[in-house]
């Protein structure tokens, strides 16, 4: 398996030749990171998650791609592949909930969590769905929810958020205790913050004995070595 990473929190996981894409949000290159890929998986509606117009022109140059997001999103997703006239939206657009299974791109798929974390109380709450990949990679979304059930040997880490401080991503990537580490949701930060990120998971992870690297924007990066 190997994943590449398209600014943010946009990742390619591909096994087997064949790939799937997490989070197509709008602070990537979305065309290259759309390219080749057989499913969507969205862990919840922000812009920074999800941008709708180039997932509809996917849908409809790939009569067999699909998607996957909460089911809300689902909805609003399903209506729109609608209205653009995308051929066999039902059946190719899933809204899932945390506790499912489900094959993507030939890969197997459980979903974890459930709600983003909390921004302020004057907002209204949002679905989040984590998606393990392949009994090894975990992908949170937007959320410091400890997945259950489940070992998790490859953790992408949410390093910088208007949600998040310091402190409860060290908590999280602790807790988790995945071999491997790779930071995301970092698309906001200067080179100043990322080296202040880096600098604080880095020594986490090596107390610990685990692994943390951050990963070129797209550049593939095998998690077999």
């Amino acid at each position: 398996m190997e994943i590449t990473k398209f600014n943010h929190a946009c990742i390619k996981v591909a096994s087997s030749n064949r790939a799937l894409l997490i989070d197509p949000g709008n602070h990537s290159p979305l065309d290259a990171a759309l390219a080749g890929v057989e499913a969507i998986l969205v862990t919840h509606q922000h812009a920074d998650h999800l941008v709708l117009e180039p997932v509809l022109r996917a849908l409809a140059a790939n009569p067999s791609l699909t998607v996957h997001a909460p089911v809300a999103l689902a909805s609003t997703v399903l209506a729109a592949a609608h209205a653009a006239g995308v051929q066999d939206a039902e059946a190719r657009i899933h809204g899932v909930g945390p506790g499912a299974s489900f094959e993507a791109a030939g890969m197997e798929i459980s979903t974890h969590g459930g709600m983003h974390a909390v921004i302020h109380h004057s907002l209204p709450g949002v679905s989040n769905i984590g998606y393990f990949i392949d009994r090894r990679l975990f992908h949170p979304g937007d959320s410091y929810q400890v997945p259950e059930g489940i070992s998790v040997h490859t953790l992408l880490v949410p390093a910088h958020a208007p949600w998040a401080k310091i402190g409860e991503t060290i908590e999280f990537l602790s807790i988790v205790g995945a071999a491997q580490n790779f930071p995301i949701h970092d698309g906001l930060l200067n080179e100043r913050g990322l080296a202040l990120v880096d600098g604080h998971l880095g020594r986490v992870a090596a107390e610990r004995g685990l692994d943390y690297r951050r990963i070129p924007n797209g550049e593939a990066v095998s998690l077999d070595s």
